[in-house]
């Protein structure tokens, strides 16, 4: 691989400066870098920031690329699924053509790292896995994808379920999933049993949806902080949604945030709708992470969605109230390094010897990205170019 120089950018909106790569990584940041017969690429004082980071979204549900399908869901969260479930067929989902039409738009957005939670049941088995799999595969070199083994349709209340799970676990899916053990499998502490006793036995990640709300998701919070801690998995575990510490009291989100904290157990939120958002500075503060991610796009459960992490944060920081450049910020940062955390991603970020996974634009801060959503001038996944000016490379 060729060296690269990105010359006469501002990363991260701080003073003009260039960044050398060398092999892939960030070798070099530095106001005035001298080529040596790299590549190089004016940027003419463009934004260099991170690239983005989905922590949350469903590739094996999405229509994209598709014909138009008009939404027949109805509002409730049942509703949704058992629409999902019982059309998902009538549609071909999933369907690999459409995970790889969504992963290339997300590609040209500056994704350069996605979490998806994939669908998993006694009916459709590990059908969506394999279609997923099989498009990451298409787009190897631009974008990582990891997956989650999701019980959409229930845990307990579907057996067989845990086993596939397990089958996917073994097959090389790194995260196990769960879905609001009180309100759907009506038995928290079981379903929270499977989820963390396969975590444990297969050395895997955990992230849980959890739209249950008010003092019963609270208390799945302090179920779900209580196994992280006693089984060593700080760090390793998300709440996904997590809707409950958005509405509850100010002393209890401030006792939640610290517990979180503590046990290293990690937030994300998609911002989506009118479903409550976690107070994202007091976690912040209180030393606890928050992702962002994008949730379903244009699927069965809803016609929204774009692949545009810019446009997540933007929704992220309207919904929070933000409107200085600081709290601004915030958003974007759940985009990017919170992101990069709750998927454990170690060489993740605008530094010296990390991955040279950058996403430029024409911004002068990072809050007016957020604002304007520019065109990527540049996507680089692994210091190769991988998306030009709103293309795919």
């Amino acid at each position: 691989m060729n060296d690269l120089l990105l010359r006469g950018g501002r990363p991260g909106g701080g003073a003009p400066a260039d960044v050398l790569i060398k092999d892939g990584c960030i070798a070099s940041i530095a106001p005035s870098i001298d080529a040596n017969g790299a590549e190089v690429e004016e940027l003419a004082g463009r934004l260099i920031l991170p690239a983005f980071v989905d922590a949350h979204c469903h590739l094996d549900k999405t229509l994209w690329g598709g014909p138009w399908v008009p939404n027949t869901s109805g509002t409730e969260l049942v509703q949704m699924i058992e629409n999902g479930r019982a059309r998902r067929a009538e549609f071909g989902i999933p369907n690999e053509d459409h995970v790889t039409a969504l992963l290339e738009q997300m590609v040209t957005r500056g994704t350069s790292y996605v979490r998806t939670h994939t669908d998993i049941d006694p009916e459709i088995g590990l059908t969506g896995v394999e279609a997923v799999l099989a498009a990451a595969a298409q787009l190897e070199g631009k974008v990582t994808v990891e997956q989650v083994a999701f019980p959409q349709c229930g845990l307990l209340i579907k057996p067989g379920t845990a086993e596939l799970m397990e089958e996917a676990l073994k097959a090389g899916v790194g995260t196990v999933g769960g879905l609001d053990p009180a309100g759907v499998d009506r038995d928290a502490v079981g379903h929270l049993d499977i989820v963390f006793g396969l975590a444990d036995k297969h050395g895997a990640r955990v992230d849980i949806h959890l739209h249950d709300r008010g003092s019963l998701g609270a208390w799945e919070f302090e179920l779900i902080i209580e196994r992280t801690k006693a089984l060593g998995l700080q760090g390793r575990v998300v709440i996904s949604h997590a809707l409950a510490i958005g509405e509850v009291d100010e002393d209890q989100q401030d006792r939640l945030a610290e517990a979180l904290a503590e046990a290293g157990v990690g937030l994300t939120t998609c911002a989506i709708y009118s479903d409550p958002v976690p107070p994202v500075v007091k976690l912040l503060n209180a030393g606890a992470n928050v992702a962002l991610g994008n949730d379903g796009i244009r699927d069965l459960w809803s016609p929204y969605g774009n692949g545009d992490m810019l446009e997540r944060a933007m929704h992220l920081a309207y919904r929070s109230y933000f409107r200085t450049e600081e709290d601004i910020e915030v958003a974007l940062e759940a985009a990017t390094y919170g992101g990069a955390r709750a998927l454990g991603l170690a060489s993740y970020g605008l530094r010296e010897g990390a991955s040279a996974d950058l996403v430029t634009v024409d911004a002068r801060t990072p809050a007016e990205a957020v604002m304007a959503r520019p065109t990527r001038s540049l996507v680089l996944k692994s210091g190769r170019v991988v998306a030009r000016d709103g293309a795919l490379c």
